[in-house]
């Protein structure tokens, strides 16, 4: 019996939220590696709120993901065959493979990992891109100060998570905005944040201005809208704002909403500064050494929020990003 590839491939641009209709799903032959190459089957997928930008036909950071084209992903996959000197059968291996259950690589941009030392969907998480936008955002982009205080929105997220712990390592005091009493009290009790404020609570911003009595020397943005505008008003003297994402924004049908309190960074003398991770690429090994020795130290805490189920639970399963239903970096295990 001949195996397939079964793949999710994107079949229209999303107006909004993405509907099912958005998304094709595809069977096709799978591909023997040729010279230099190897096959792989896929253990688990990345997911992102960066996607929702990756269906938008529009000027980025990175082309969109084309009509017809296999949804853009990372994953980590075990490779089954190999044609390739430095991968061998049962190898694991972590790349920008898509939405598949089977692939074939050269291995270009590809990195091999080890199982024994990490769990697998860790190096999607804190030893990946989460973890390296977490790293330079608040430390390059940031600048953090030991003894500074530190707001993260999206704090119960991939990025936001790690951003919160990692300042506190580096010595800050550090606030979370999350959804929901549960996640405020994972912030505080299993995390180490100083405090956490609900963004759903009726006194949400009193909440906010009694967690934050000295103002923020950094905020960490992952949501924009509301938040940053509220978040705006908290900022002291020659604060920074790394700004990651804008998640409230991302299903919009009508133009995103900019920051309506923008001049109290002319007040502040504040700076607000976009940045993309993979401008940082050169330096991945480098952080992920320190994140990889934190974790070992016991000093900074893994959260994956593993689904299991098939290639085709993804557009599902994506979802959960923006009902706020995932706690740390979300995955997918393909069973």
């Amino acid at each position: 019996m001949s195996v397939t590839n079964r793949q999710v491939r994107l079949a229209a641009r999303p107006q909004g939220e993405i509907k099912p209709t958005d998304w094709e799903h595809v069977d096709e032959p799978v591909g023997a590696p040729g010279d230099g190459e190897f096959a792989g089957v896929t253990k688990f997928i990345s997911l992102d709120p960066a996607m929702r930008g990756w269906l938008n036909d529009a000027r980025s950071y990175i082309p969109p993901v084309g009509i017809g084209e296999v949804m853009r992903a990372g994953s980590v996959i075990e490779v089954t065959e190999s044609n390739h000197p430095d991968y061998a059968v049962g190898d694991h291996v972590v790349g920008t493979f898509g939405v598949q259950s089977h692939v074939v690589t050269d291995g270009r941009g590809a990195l091999k990992v080890d199982a024994s030392a990490a769990p697998l969907p860790t190096y999607l998480g804190a030893l990946g891109m989460p973890g390296m936008t977490a790293y330079f955002g608040l430390l390059d982009v940031g600048a953090l100060k030991e003894g500074e205080t530190v707001l993260v929105s999206g704090a119960a997220g991939a990025v936001g998570s790690l951003v919160g712990q990692i300042a506190k390592v580096k010595g800050a005091r550090v606030v979370g905005i999350a959804g929901g009493p549960e996640k405020c009290a994972l912030l505080t009790d299993e995390l180490g944040f100083d405090a956490a404020v609900d963004y759903r609570a009726e006194d949400f911003k009193q909440q906010l201005r009694a967690a934050t009595p000295d103002r923020v020397d950094v905020y960490f943005d992952n949501v924009g809208g509301e938040i940053l505008d509220l978040a705006l008003t908290r900022l002291n003297m020659k604060a920074r704002i790394p700004i990651c994402g804008a998640i409230s924004q991302y299903n919009n049908e009508t133009a995103v909403r900019g920051p309506a309190n923008y001049l109290a960074l002319l007040v502040s003398r504040a700076r607000m500064e976009g940045f993309v991770v993979f401008d940082y690429a050169k330096r991945y090994r480098e952080a992920a050494a320190e994140i990889a020795g934190w974790i070992a130290e016991g000093k900074l805490v893994t959260k994956e929020h593993v689904v299991t189920g098939g290639v085709d639970d993804f557009p599902e399963t994506l979802q959960m990003l923006f009902r706020g239903d995932n706690v740390g970096k979300l995955v997918l295990e393909v069973a």
